[in-house]
């Protein structure tokens, strides 16, 4: 693979966060998604501007729902993965297992 081909970390995690939350993810929930499940604090713009370059790429495609009025009439976009999001996500998680494969058993992430 060469460079730029793999996601970065937040890319995983809003892909992630869509294949939990199947067909009716759309930013706000993808984003609590985040926040719950990997405690970090996450701005809906950086959700909404990840998933559009994301659809960009291919790796996500949205479509709108139906407007609801908790929303004042206006659509929600909802999101899902692409199958070549699903096969990029699948190569960065892969790239990292392959990193940690081998690791010495006394390494420890909280040791500085």
């Amino acid at each position: 693979m060469g460079k730029g081909e793999f996601l970065g970390e937040f890319e995983q995690l809003v892909l992630l966060a869509l294949v939990r939350l199947g067909e009716g993810a759309y930013g706000m929930t993808v984003r609590r998604e985040i926040e719950e499940r990997a405690a970090r604090d996450v701005s809906i713009g950086a959700v909404y501007a990840t998933l559009d370059r994301l659809e960009e790429k291919g790796l996500v495609k949205s479509r709108l729902g139906e407007p609801t009025d908790e929303r004042g009439g206006r659509a929600k976009k909802c999101f899902t993965m692409t199958g070549a999001g699903a096969r990029a996500l699948e190569r960065s998680q892969l790239a990292v297992r392959h990193m940690l494969e081998g690791l010495p058993k006394r390494w420890n992430p909280s040791r500085p």
